[in-house]
């Protein structure tokens, strides 16, 4: 059964990726801009699946083959680049990450690497003291599982404020969780706020108290808003949209990413991102999901409906929309009670948060439907899939197959297994991240039991072998944007002490290079011009000092980055 759906897909994606390729070959004139040459090339295309060399001529490949066929195709404008048999795969395509969130933590306090709360309070500390009074201070990283001791005291393994508030007495500090679900504030936050022991919890969030009824100062999913909120008015912040950008792209195309899948972006700063690409200001393709509230949806999803905007660079055809959390963060919606929480702070066992209310996502799917786009909603706990695909089955029908909707949901890390062969009988795509599994896994059981743990998370190989398509990412920031250790994390599941997170839900390396290229293309409807190297699509290519397919498992996150070509330009080279 396995290899017959692994078969099918493949076939499936390899047919897709070829539709480009008739014109260019029938109209092909002698002359490359760029050709590389002597080289292992993995082109993802399983009818061609290896070659040595390829030509370019503007931003397409014209020819790829062997090098005396390719040098045919050499002028004195040419320009060669020798692989020297080195390797070269289509460019990465990042599935889902937050494209200006990764510009945005080069501007703020990086706090993934702080190994104790001691450790985040000197931080903290050290950037108020080089602030001006009133200032607010903003970092992101912070993981209360990952950390060597725990605070104390603590609710659910997460501090109380008074020491963070001591420090920065003239500071409001906002400190964003790893995940992006969680936040924590210091006193002067909470009073800008408005925020005390008789606030209530919003809808979909949570003000987590101490056992005194405080705010312990952890605001939870949509409580987070209440600090933003209180940030909005009470400071002038800095455009920082074009310098996001700047950083975001360097950071993508200097770890040979090609293409960015962003997962969410509101209707203004699109509007923004349509600048840059008609001005030609773009060096990295974005694919992006838009996400706004409903009332702007309905009015402008007609007006931001853009395949291939300024050459190529920029497309929207997405809504983005969330149903719960993270697990990191307890905000994941479980089918069973979080075995962590059961009995402790003599608070009622829980299963997690519903973020976003049902009807409300019901609504988007129909004006996803309505508008021709995709729908790709955040689910990871299995309580949470369960929901998604059932709307997706009662919105697209028993047959959504056949629509070729390729709805997706983002990040479908915790699923039940009667869930796990649904995704594929309804079409849907599982956009996961494979470094999460690595990174998360030593406390993963912690929080769902250690059998529910092994049965129900990441389960790659499952979903696979049911038919599913995955596309690979990282999340970034939440996780660092560096494929190489998402594509190691797919094929070993080995955590930071060595051991394997359930091995048995492996990836192939086939696999893996495929959900990083055509399989990611495939989720974004674009595997007409991108995701394998074949004649008519998008030179966007990655040349690497190592072959991914062959290389010891333990070598893969040394191998670098040589360079990034985005349409026939290189946009990366490392020196």
């Amino acid at each position: 059964m396995r290899p017959l759906l692994l078969t099918t897909v493949v076939l499936v994606l390899a047919a897709c990726s070829a539709t480009s390729s008739t014109p260019w070959e029938a109209n092909a004139e002698p002359g490359a801009d760029l050709v590389l040459l002597h080289g292992r090339i993995a082109t993802m295309d399983a009818a061609h699946p290896n070659a040595t060399a390829l030509a370019v001529r503007g931003d397409r490949i014209v020819a790829i083959g062997g090098d005396a066929e390719i040098m045919q195709h050499v002028t004195e404008r040419t320009r060669r680049i020798d692989l020297k048999g080195r390797f070269a795969m289509p460019g990465f395509i990042e599935g889902h990450g937050h494209f200006l969130g990764i510009g945005a933590m080069k501007l703020e306090l990086d706090l993934r690497g702080a190994k104790t709360w001691d450790e985040i309070v000197t931080l903290v500390t050290d950037a108020a003291r080089r602030a001006k009074p009133g200032e607010w201070v903003v970092g992101r990283g912070w993981h209360q599982d990952k950390w060597t001791s725990v605070p104390q005291p603590n609710v659910e393994g997460v501090p109380l404020h008074d020491e963070l508030s001591r420090a920065t007495p003239e500071n409001p500090v906002i400190l964003v969780h790893a995940s992006g679900h969680a936040a924590f504030v210091n006193e002067r936050v909470l009073a800008l706020a408005q925020l005390s022991a008789e606030s209530p919890n919003p809808p979909g969030g949570e003000i987590v108290k101490g056992p005194d009824g405080r705010p312990t100062g952890l605001l939870r999913e949509t409580a987070e808003e209440f600090a933003w909120s209180a940030r909005a008015r009470t400071s002038k912040t800095r455009d920082t949209f074009h310098k996001q950008v700047e950083l975001a792209t360097d950071e993508c195309l200097a770890k040979g990413i090609t293409t960015f899948e962003d997962a969410g972006t509101d209707l203004a700063t699109l509007d923004r991102f349509a600048k840059l690409a008609d001005g030609k200001k773009l060096r990295l393709r974005l694919w992006m999901m838009a996400r706004d509230d409903q009332a702007a949806l309905r009015k402008g999803l007609a007006t931001h409906r853009w395949i291939g905007r300024g050459g190529g660079f920029l497309t929207v055809r997405a809504i983005k929309e969330q149903i719960d959390g993270a697990l990191g963060s307890h905000g994941a919606w479980l089918l069973a009670p979080y075995v962590d929480l059961a009995g402790k702070d003599e608070k009622p066992a829980s299963a997690g948060l519903n973020t976003t209310e049902l009807a409300v996502l019901e609504e988007s799917a129909k004006l996803a439907k309505e508008h021709d786009l995709q729908l790709c909603i955040h689910a990871i706990g299995d309580r949470a899939n369960r929901e998604v695909l059932d709307l997706y089955e009662r919105v697209l029908g028993k047959d959504a197959k056949t629509l070729d909707h390729r709805w997706r949901v983002e990040h479908a890390q915790h699923l039940d297994p009667l869930d796990v062969p649904r995704f594929a009988t309804l079409g849907v795509v599982a956009a996961m991240q494979g470094v999460h599994c690595t990174s998360d896994g030593p406390w993963v059981a912690s929080r769902l039991g250690e059998e529910p743990a092994g049965t129900t998370s990441y389960v790659w190989r499952t979903l696979l072998d049911s038919g599913c398509v995955i596309a690979n990412g990282t999340d970034a920031p939440v996780e660092d944007v560096d494929p190489l250790p998402s594509f190691a994390a797919s094929v070993t599941r080995r955590m930071p002490s060595g051991a394997a997170f359930h091995g048995e839900q492996c990836m192939t390396r086939e696999e893996a290079l495929r959900s990083y290229t055509l399989a990611a293309a495939f989720a974004a409807h674009e595997d007409d011009v991108k995701g394998s190297l074949v004649v008519g699509k998008y030179a966007d290519v990655v040349i690497l000092d190592q072959d991914l397919r062959t290389c010891p498992d333990e070598a893969i996150t040394k191998t670098k980055v040589l360079y990034t070509i985005v349409g026939g330009r290189v946009a990366y080279e490392a020196k």
